[in-house]
């Protein structure tokens, strides 16, 4: 696996919805989990989200019931769908995977921005 590379971020007015897309070679093949996370300007870097290979998800607090993680097996992407935006959601947004025996083999992204307006 090489670095994975995110892109679908963009500006949107507060409501709206993007999708963000995580994709490396081989990223789905092995049983790691995925994580999700983002860093607003000034703050520290914050866990969203993460999904394992039988499809079991978590959230954090702030997005649970308007972001949803999932696993393109096919594509080897993994994807955030993220509805009703709020500017608090405005941060870099970047995907963490992982290889190795133990999982502790770390990859991240370079992460794409999000921005919303109010």
């Amino acid at each position: 696996q090489v670095q994975p590379v995110e892109s679908g971020g963009g500006s949107v007015q507060a409501g709206g919805s993007l999708r963000l897309s995580c994709t490396a070679p081989g990223l789905t093949s092995n049983s790691c989990a995925k994580d999700w996370f983002r860093q607003a300007a000034g703050k520290q870097r914050e866990w969203i989200s993460s999904i394992s290979t039988d499809d079991k998800t978590r959230y954090a607090d702030s997005v649970k019931g308007r972001f949803t993680i999932s696993l393109d097996k096919a594509k080897d992407t993994v994807y955030l769908q993220m509805n009703d935006l709020k500017p608090e959601d405005t941060a870099m947004y970047s995907c963490k995977t992982r290889q190795g025996t133990y999982c502790d083999l770390v990859y991240w992204g370079q992460g794409t921005q999000v921005t919303v307006s109010a």
